[in-house]
């Protein structure tokens, strides 16, 4: 088992704090392998494994009609003594009240409490209402590259093939751990997909005009890295003689928001200093995502380097907007605490970099700004502007 140090870092940075850990992250990102981590973990530090109680509460392994009773008491009768009880409760989302039955088990019991789910009810109101104060919320991505070269390592690929291979397998762990050719991680990727959109959208919302949502989602997938609203959407749909509202539009891009298949980018104002609510970005939670529902095109890399860089970001714990500074845009600017740093992507230099270069100098503060492109060339400062190759860049420890 390869460990995923960042994580397991994280979760013990918490470990006996008094805060329910929500692991939440799209379908077979990893969620529960970190979990076998975290036990084998525990055990190493002298947990008994009768302390340690693991429940997976998927469809196929509970009844439909398990109430947050059930979850309750089912967890509280394998507690036999006063001392300490790990709890790992797996796709918790499957159980209507959960939150209630933790709440309990965390207010009443000698426990220390981790949780994932790969729906966003995991962050819902009524969490709020139940846990309020009382949780940490750790999101979990796909593979970075960097875990990406620890799965690969055995491969002797060089640094530069596994980029590439990256750039265009994605980081599905169920991928990297094995030597798929394209076509059959694009099948794999592609149950995922499917799994996640039957069981945490058109079942749970009913959806019945399938056919529309999925152009719908091809139109998202499509236009990945650029900026949209819900009415391009509209009148899309419109040109191809199908009838959509905006409200429509914008249930099912929070529905996939909440299934984690997306994520929102919002636009970041340099002058007020606020963040806008008009023309979002959305990005993919993998890559490989946009080749199964659409195959590979070499054209496209440019917007999934974006991408990549984005959530390479996310994971090093950034929020990330989209710059606008007047009228010119910065694809990203990442904000942690007082830290701050501009990022431009790029497939190639120098072609694309005049442009990317002069946004990037128009900015007048000190914070750190790169250029961050594919090209092998990729190298240096200009007037402070550091340029950098993609794989140095996502190999960075720090910015």
């Amino acid at each position: 088992m390869i460990i995923r140090s960042n994580y397991m870092d994280m979760l013990k940075t918490y470990r006996d704090v008094p805060l329910v850990k929500i692991l939440a992250g799209v379908r077979r990102c990893g969620k529960s392998t970190i979990f076998e981590m975290l036990r084998d973990d525990l055990q190493s530090s002298g947990i008994p494994a009768d302390h340690i109680i693991s429940m997976r509460y998927t469809s196929e392994d509970f009844d439909d009609g398990m109430t947050d009773k059930d979850m309750h008491n089912s967890i509280k009768e394998k507690m036999v003594d006063d001392s300490r009880y790990y709890l790992l409760l797996d796709e918790v989302q499957e159980i209507d009240g959960w939150e209630k039955a933790v709440n309990s088990l965390l207010e009443n019991a000698n426990t220390d409490i981790y949780v994932t789910g790969s729906n966003s009810k995991l962050l819902s109101s009524e969490i709020s209402t139940y846990l309020t104060g009382r949780y940490i919320s750790i999101p979990v991505f796909t593979l970075s590259f960097a875990e990406y070269l620890d799965f690969k390592k055995s491969s002797g690929l060089s640094v530069k093939e596994l980029l590439n291979e990256y750039i265009r397998m994605g980081g599905f762990p169920i991928v990297a751990r094995s030597s798929f050719d394209e076509q059959s991680a694009y099948q794999i990727v592609e149950g995922i997909y499917n799994s996640v959109i039957t069981n945490d959208i058109t079942r749970r919302h009913n959806i019945t005009n399938f056919d529309l949502f999925n152009r719908v989602v091809k139109y998202i997938v499509e236009n990945v890295g650029k900026t949209f609203s819900a009415n391009a959407i509209v009148k899309f749909l419109k040109s191809e003689g199908r009838a959509l509202s905006v409200e429509a539009v914008y249930n099912y891009l929070q529905w996939l928001e909440k299934a984690f298949v997306i994520y929102r980018c919002s636009r970041y104002d340099l002058q007020g200093k606020s963040v806008l609510k008009t023309q979002e970005k959305f990005y993919l939670a993998d890559a490989s995502l946009k080749y199964c529902i659409m195959g590979f095109n070499p054209k496209s890399i440019a917007a999934m380097l974006e991408n990549i860089v984005y959530f390479e970001l996310r994971r090093k714990g950034y929020q990330v907007y989209i710059g606008k500074n007047e009228t010119k845009e910065i694809d990203f600017v990442a904000i942690r605490r007082d830290e701050r740093i501009y990022v431009q992507v790029c497939r190639r230099l120098p072609e694309e970099s005049d442009r990317e270069l002069a946004n990037l100098l128009e900015i007048k503060d000190h914070y750190p700004k790169y250029i961050v492109t594919l090209d092998e060339l990729a190298a240096g400062n200009v007037n402070g502007v550091k340029i950098m190759h993609l794989a140095d860049f996502l190999l960075k420890k720090d910015y």
